[in-house]
């Protein structure tokens, strides 16, 4: 009888282990809602293999970050109002910038929902500033480069839907596709012409009015 239950037990990790989808090429879009944002707005997310490319999407303008997790190059593209910025970062201003966001400690739960066809699981993300906020993520979908997104570096499967507060306003986040076809390798090229080229510390400075 042990080693009938044994044997089950065996089965049904083989089974989870089996369903689990490491995704190492994708494109995934997000729906995003906020009272601040007008129209529609979104993030896609491109992943090949060490290489990922974010692009927000409003009515605002455009914001891409591309970044190598393997060399740590990135840069971030901003078109706003007809300007056009690049900001080059080395590994020290990426680590900077995403410091907050690789210290997040997720508390697991045991409740479970259901997202259009994913089967998710609640977790309550604790920042080290005191903020929290609720994520349903799927288990059974892995990114196989956890680093494209340092808020969810440290959970343990792919983040269906969430909230983000920035300053006094709060965004929800909420997955709409995800496609497995070949991503194109030009998206991940940094741009050599059409942008002002500005570095990590004197957009830093700029933004404080320096």
């Amino acid at each position: 009888m042990k080693i009938f239950i044994i044997l089950v037990s065996l089965l049904g990790s083989s089974v989870f282990v089996k369903a689990q989808r490491h995704i190492a090429e994708a494109t995934i879009v997000y729906n995003i809602k906020g009272v601040a944002i007008n129209g529609a707005a979104s993030t896609t997310v491109y992943l090949k293999g060490n290489s990922s490319r974010t692009e927000m999407v409003s009515a605002l303008g455009k914001e891409i970050t591309i970044y190598n997790s393997k060399t740590d190059n990135a840069v971030i593209l901003k078109e706003f109002s007809g300007q056009k910025l690049m900001i080059s970062l080395t590994r020290e201003n990426w680590n900077t910038k995403n410091n907050l966001y690789r210290n997040i400690k997720f508390e697991l739960s045991n409740d479970y929902k259901t997202i259009g066809i994913y089967r998710t699981r609640k977790a309550i993300a604790k920042m080290p500033d005191g903020k929290t906020f609720e994520v349903f993520y799927a288990p059974d979908l892995i990114a196989a480069n956890k680093e494209y997104d340092a808020t969810f570096s440290n959970l343990p499967g792919l983040a269906i839907e969430y909230e983000i507060e920035s300053g006094q306003m709060k965004f929800t986040y909420s997955l709409s596709n995800i496609s497995y076809d070949s991503v194109q390798e030009s998206l991940f090229d940094f741009p050599t012409s059409g942008y002002r080229v500005m570095t990590y510390d004197e957009n830093q400075k700029l933004k404080k009015g320096n």
